[in-house]
C-alpha cells in the first residue's frame, strides 16, 4: 500500500486517488518541499498537477518554458488521470484534461450539484528554463507567447503576464467549460455542446490508443510516455524530451539518444509518433552525420560538455525498427532538414541515416583494440571519470566496449533496413564491421564477466562488474550460450541481490558511493535474460515496475506514479530516491519525476519479454495483436 493513495479507474482508465497529507521531502538544490507532481501531456502541451491542487503548463515548441506555474487551483485531494486530474469538493469537480492531438489548451469541466458561482483564475507567468545549474532560475523569454483563460460559450480574457480570472453563474447539475493555455486566434471557436464532445472524443480516443498488457501499468506507462511528446515548431517532428530534471529543472534536451530511445515502444502502438521523433532527432544533426549531445534550451546544439560515441547507434536502431514493424519503406524517401544552424539543404530520411552510419565508422571510428572509440564519453556520461585513466589520454585514445556490443547488435538490424532500401554497399559494410566488433567483444570475457573500456596501459572493469555492457555482450552474440547462463548467474549473485528494484549497475559498489539502478541498464539485462533465463527476466522485469517501488518505498513519492532515470539502491543513505552533484549545481532529486525513462523502459522491456524485436534480415520477429500487448 502507497502512503500516498490508491490506484483505481476513472473514465475506464487508470487512476491514481491521491489521499496524503503534507509529506516533505528534500529536493537537495531547493528547500524542502511537502508538494507532490504528476506530468500529464497531449501531443503538444504537458501540465504540471500538484498535489496542493496548483497547476502549471510547460510548452517546448519553441524553446522550453513555463507558461504558468503553480497557479489555477483546484480544491480538495487529486484524483491523477492519464491526461486529466480531477478535484472534488462538497459541491464541485473540476476536472482538467490535455484534449488529444496537438491543441496547445487545457479543457477545463466544472460540474456543480447545488447553483453556486464558478470562478476560474490562472496567473499567467512566462519564464525560459535554459542551461541552469545552480540556484538561479531562469527569466522571462524575450518573445512572451498571449495566453488565453475562455469561458466557453461567454467571456475570454488574455495576457502575455498576469492574472487571469473569469467568474461564471452555473446552475444546479449543471456543467461549465473553459479552455486555458494558448488561444492564438487561430483556434476554431468552441461552443459548449463542442466542449462536450471534445472531452468525450478525447477520452474515447485516447482508450482506443493506449494498450493494455498484464498489469494496468502497461496503459499508464503509455499515457505518460506519450504525454511527453511536444510538436516542435523550429525542427519538424515531435520532441520526447527525457523530462524530468534535465528539462525542468536544468534546461537542456539531452541526450540525443534518449528521445529515440523513448520512441521505440512507440514504434508498436503509435508509429507515426515514433516516426515523427526520428525526423526530428535526426534533424538535431549536421550534414556530415554528427549528431549533438543535446540540444539547450532555445533548442540551439549543445556540444560544450559531452561528445557520445554511441548516439548515431540509436538513431539506426530506431529506424530499423520502425521499418521492421510497419513496413513503411517510403518514409525513408521524404526529406528531413538540418539544424536551421548549419544552413545546409534537407535529404531524404534514408541519406540522413546513412550520412550518420559514416560519421560512426568513419569519424567515431575504432582504435588499437579495435573497439570503437570512447570519445568523452559513451552511453556512461561519467566513464572517463570513473575509470581511473587520464581525462584527456582517455579522450585521444580510450575505447569502449560498451559500444561495441552494441554496434555489433544494431548494425547488422540497420543492415537489414539498408538492403531494403537498395543500398546493399552500406549493407555489406554494416555486417562487416558488426562481426568484427563482435569478435573483439568476445575477446573481453574474463572468465566471469566483460570487461568494460580499455585506456592506454589500462582495462576498465577487469576486477569490478560494469552491468551495462554485459547484456549487450549477451545480445550481439559475443557470449557463447554457456557464457551467457553464467554471467546472468554472476548479475544474479551480485547486482541483483537484495535490490528490490532490480540489478545495480556497478558490483561491488565502491566505497564512498551509491548504488544505482538505471531502468535503461536494466531493460537490456530483461532482453538478454529473456533469451536465456526467463524466469530471471520477468523477474527483473517487474523490480522496474511502480509497484515494486510502492512495496518496498511506500513513503517515497517518486516511483510511485513516475520516475527519474535512476534510483539509489538499498545501501545509499536515500534509498528509493535519486542521485544528486550538488556540488556542481545538478540533481535529478530537485526534479525527480516525469523522466520518460521510467515510463519507456518497462514498455521496451515487456515488448522484449514477448519476442518482439526486429531481426538482421529486415522483419519482425513477433507483432503484438492490436491494442493488446498480452
Amino acid at each position: 500500500m502507497s502512503a500516498f493513495g490508491e490506484w483505481t479507474t476513472a473514465e475506464g482508465l487508470p487512476a491514481f486517488d491521491y489521499r496524503a497529507g503534507p509529506t516533505p521531502w528534500d529536493p537537495i538544490l531547493d528547500p524542502p518541499s511537502a508538494t507532490h507532481r504528476v506530468h500529464l501531456g497531449n501531443r503538444r502541451i504537458t501540465l504540471a498537477a500538484d498535489s496542493d491542487g496548483l497547476l502549471g503548463l510547460w510548452d517546448e515548441h519553441l524553446d522550453g518554458r513555463w507558461l504558468v506555474e503553480r497557479t489555477g487551483g483546484g480544491f480538495g485531494t487529486p484524483l491523477f488521470g492519464p491526461t486529466f486530474v480531477r478535484f472534488t469538493g462538497a459541491n464541485v469537480e473540476r476536472t482538467v484534461l490535455c484534449p488529444e492531438g496537438d491543441l496547445p489548451w487545457v479543457l477545463i469541466r466544472v460540474d456543480v450539484s447545488d447553483g453556486a458561482d464558478v470562478t476560474e483564475e490562472w496567473v499567467v507567468r512566462q519564464r525560459e528554463v535554459h542551461l541552469e545549474f545552480g540556484p538561479v532560475r531562469g527569466d522571462a523569454p524575450p518573445d512572451l507567447a498571449t495566453v488565453a483563460l475562455e469561458h466557453i460559450g461567454g467571456e475570454r480574457v488574455a495576457a502575455t503576464d498576469g492574472p487571469l480570472k473569469i467568474t461564471a453563474t452555473a446552475a444546479a447539475g449543471s456543467t461549465t467549460w473553459f479552455r486555458f493555455g494558448l488561444l492564438d486566434g487561430h483556434e476554431d471557436p468552441i461552443d459548449p455542446a463542442g466542449a462536450k464532445a471534445l472531452y468525450t472524443s478525447s477520452l474515447n480516443a485516447l482508450r482506443e490508443r493506449l494498450p493494455t498488457g498484464r498489469t494496468p501499468e502497461i496503459t499508464w506507462h503509455a499515457a505518460l510516455l506519450t504525454g511527453g511528446a511536444c510538436a516542435d515548431g523550429v525542427l519538424g517532428g515531435h520532441t520526447l524530451n527525457q523530462g524530468s530534471a534535465y528539462s525542468f529543472r536544468h534546461g537542456f534536451n539531452g541526450a540525443a539518444r534518449d528521445p529515440l530511445q523513448h520512441a521505440l515502444p512507440l514504434v508498436h502502438c503509435e508509429p507515426d509518433l515514433a516516426l515523427s521523433v526520428l525526423r526530428n532527432t535526426c534533424a538535431w544533426g549536421s550534414p556530415d552525420g554528427d549528431l549533438p549531445y543535446a540540444l539547450d534550451g532555445r533548442k540551439q546544439p549543445w556540444t560544450q560538455v559531452f561528445r557520445p560515441s554511441d548516439l548515431n547507434l540509436w538513431a539506426l536502431w530506431l529506424a530499423a525498427e520502425y521499418a521492421a514493424a510497419t513496413g513503411d519503406l517510403a518514409a525513408f524517401d521524404v526529406p528531413v532538414r538540418y539544424h536551421p544552424s548549419y544552413d545546409a539543404e534537407p535529404v531524404p530520411l534514408g541519406e540522413n541515416l546513412r550520412r550518420q552510419f559514416r560519421f560512426f565508422a568513419d569519424v567515431v571510428g575504432t582504435g588499437e583494440h579495435g573497439h570503437v572509440r570512447i570519445l568523452n564519453a559513451d552511453w556512461n556520461d561519467l566513464a572517463i571519470r570513473e575509470s581511473g585513466v587520464d581525462r584527456e589520454v582517455m579522450i585521444e585514445r580510450g575505447e569502449s566496449v560498451l559500444n561495441s556490443a552494441m554496434a555489433a547488435w544494431v548494425l547488422p538490424v540497420y543492415a537489414g533496413l539498408a538492403d531494403r532500401l537498395g543500398d546493399t554497399a552500406t549493407a555489406e559494410e554494416a555486417r562487416s564491421r558488426a562481426a568484427a566488433l563482435r569478435e573483439r567483444v568476445a575477446g573481453e570475457w574474463n572468465g566471469r564477466w566483460f570487461r568494460r573500456a580499455h585506456g592506454p596501459g589500462s582495462v576498465v572493469g577487469e576486477h569490478d562488474l560494469w552491468l551495462e555492457v554485459q547484456p549487450w555482450a549477451i545480445l550481439c552474440g559475443a557470449a557463447t550460450p554457456d557464457q551467457a547462463r553464467a554471467l546472468l548467474a554472476t548479475i544474479d549473485e551480485t547486482c541483483r541481490a537484495g535490490s528490490p528494484l532490480g540489478a545495480r549497475h556497478r558490483w561491488p559498489v565502491a566505497e564512498g558511493t551509491q548504488g544505482q539502478v538505471w531502468s535503461s541498464v536494466n531493460m537490456t539485462l530483461i532482453w538478454a535474460a529473456s533469451r536465456y533465463e526467463p524466469d530471471l527476466a520477468w523477474d527483473e522485469w517487474h523490480c522496474m515496475t511502480l509497484h515494486a517501488h510502492t512495496d518496498a518505498y511506500p513513503d517515497v513519492w517518486t516511483g510511485t506514479l513516475s520516475g527519474p532515470d535512476c534510483y539509489l539502491a538499498p545501501e545509499s543513505d536515500r534509498p528509493g530516491e535519486t542521485w544528486a552533484l550538488p556540488e556542481s549545481g545538478i540533481a535529478m532529486q530537485a526534479y525527480p519525476i516525469a523522466n520518460l525513462h521510467s515510463h519507456s523502459q518497462p514498455l521496451l522491456a515487456y515488448l522484449r519479454l514477448l519476442g518482439v524485436e526486429p531481426r538482421p534480415d529486415g522483419t519482425l520477429g513477433q507483432v503484438p495483436r492490436s491494442g493488446e500487448w498480452a
